[in-house]
């Protein structure tokens, strides 16, 4: 996971380092240029709270992080395309599987510039800031590679401002906030409303019932980002999906040893904590980790592949001996619920695994199937969790 962060934050130094070699009035917009004055600036307040002037709504954006088209596509959900003028290429490597589904239905996504890391040939920021992007959206953990080179003075000296958002560090708390805040830029505020609605309703479809009922909670694992790395034991504190096992009544063993949203146990802390559930989150990784341990699972998986693959972590060592092993109690998940406002879905599908007989009517397949005709563009595909406990699952 460190070096994701690092991908992150490298692409947000470079990303402001390219406005430096650019000309001020090559960068200004031509309405600033022109000296017009424009009836439709507004303010709006991010996610770290600042207010920030914008043109409302944005027509021209560029996204610091890729997989924030999980919720522009239910804003603009005719042509989710149609404001973005570029992107992290994030989205492309670490969830294809949507990537593709899009580029089905949406062939002119391929055109969009992408941003990389360090990678020769990839889209140049000079080229991208020069689209005079209405507004930058960046993920928070980018603000300090901003705010160290005092870059964010410089971009609104240009007229190009920037906003921070956050579904992943604390997403139960700004996941909300965040969807308003695209809302209100995109002039789409009711729609968004309308998916928070939505999504708050599927996910007290949990919590209230582990609110009348007290179920005894079982004590769960979640192995972060499973074959990313060969790393063991990656997982979260109280927050993101350690909090999403909470929400679904169980107990995070990791809550009280991880002091913020993401942390490593060491395999000792597992095997003495003895889970009943292990959980791994994961994906398709191939252009990450060719080959490695990953479960593929995600819109259109191999269900049958992917209950292979995770069979793998039954033997690592931090396993051995624990009660998930003795009952095959190892789960699963798309990695991509902890960076996304359709977070409902795993708090609904971890509480069917982890209390089956209160949640034996709920259908998280049915409801995210749901959310897909409501406010997605392409059809849903099933695919986005799997157990070694095949009770639940589904072909």
């Amino acid at each position: 996971m460190v070096n994701v962060f690092r991908r992150r934050q490298t692409f947000a130094a470079l990303l402001f380092a390219g406005l430096l070699g650019l000309s001020i009035s090559s960068l200004m917009p031509s309405r600033v240029q022109a000296g017009e004055a424009d009836p439709a600036l507004g303010t709006v307040t991010d996610l770290q709270g600042r207010t920030v002037k914008v043109h409302l709504p944005v027509r021209r954006v560029i996204l610091g992080e890729g997989r924030q088209l999980y919720l522009v596509a239910a804003l603009d959900t005719q042509n989710p395309i149609e404001r973005i003028v570029g992107w992290r290429k994030d989205l492309i490597q670490s969830d294809p599987d949507t990537y593709n589904a899009y580029l089905r239905k949406f062939p002119d996504i391929a055109k969009i510039p992408t941003f990389g890391g360090f990678e020769s040939g990839t889209f140049d920021i000079e080229q991208a800031i020069s689209q005079k992007p209405d507004v930058i959206i960046l993920n928070i953990e980018a603000q300090h590679a901003t705010e160290d080179a005092r870059y964010i003075e410089k971009l609104d000296a240009l007229g190009i401002p920037v906003v921070y958002v956050d579904f992943r560090n604390n997403p139960m708390q700004n996941t909300e906030p965040t969807m308003r805040l695209f809302g209100k830029l995109f002039g789409k505020e009711e729609r968004a409303e309308a998916f928070i609605d939505f999504r708050n309703q599927q996910i007290h479809r949990v919590t209230d019932v582990i609110e009348k009922y007290h179920p005894a909670r079982p004590n769960v694992f979640i192995e972060r980002i499973g074959g990313y790395t060969d790393d063991c034991c990656l997982s979260f504190g109280n927050e993101n999906f350690g909090l999403f096992v909470d929400m679904a009544g169980g107990n995070n063993i990791a809550r009280r040893i991880i002091p913020s949203t993401f942390g490593q146990l060491n395999p000792e802390q597992v095997i003495v904590a003895n889970p009943d559930h292990v959980v791994v989150t994961s994906a398709d990784w191939e252009a990450f980790a060719p080959g490695g341990h990953w479960v593929g699972v995600g819109p259109g998986a191999d269900l049958t592949e992917a209950r292979r693959k995770l069979a793998w972590y039954t033997q690592r060592p931090a396993y051995a001996g624990i009660k998930a092993q003795n009952t095959q109690a190892f789960h699963a998940i798309w990695h991509q619920f902890y960076n996304s406002p359709y977070q409902f879905v795993a708090i609904q599908q971890l509480a069917k695994w982890f209390h089956p007989e209160l949640f034996a009517d709920l259908d998280p397949d049915a409801e995210f199937r749901e959310m897909h005709e409501r406010f997605l563009p392409v059809p849903y595909e099933p695919g986005y969790f799997v157990s070694l406990q095949k009770t639940e699952d589904k072909p």
